[in-house]
């Protein structure tokens, strides 16, 4: 085989994925969506045991169940404190929505 023959060298899965990401524009949805299996790490486990993160929506707003009314209470007025640690961790949510289970 020439070099005029031969295909071109294979591209590492990691970075085939990384350019598939960033031409379909998904990467902040995917940025987002990590908020989800990271919950607890970013808010600790006191407020992880009472809440379960179901999903972000498409502008931005984190749905987020809530254990007790009680909770929800608190939770609502917690939320400037846990948007900020949220987007210090590089989550970019918008808004948490709680909703009583």
């Amino acid at each position: 085989m020439t070099g005029r023959d031969r295909p071109p060298p294979a591209t590492p899965l990691e970075e085939a994925i990384a350019a598939y990401i960033k031409r379909a524009g998904i990467k902040r949805r995917l940025d987002q969506a990590s908020v989800i299996p990271e919950w607890g790490e970013l808010v600790g486990p006191q407020i992880a045991a009472v809440t379960t993160p179901h999903l972000v929506t498409q502008d931005g707003a984190l749905i987020v169940s809530v254990a007790s009314a009680g909770w929800l209470q608190e939770l609502q007025l917690m939320s400037p404190t846990i948007l900020k640690r949220l987007g210090q961790h590089g989550k970019k949510i918008r808004r948490i929505v709680w909703r009583a289970e």
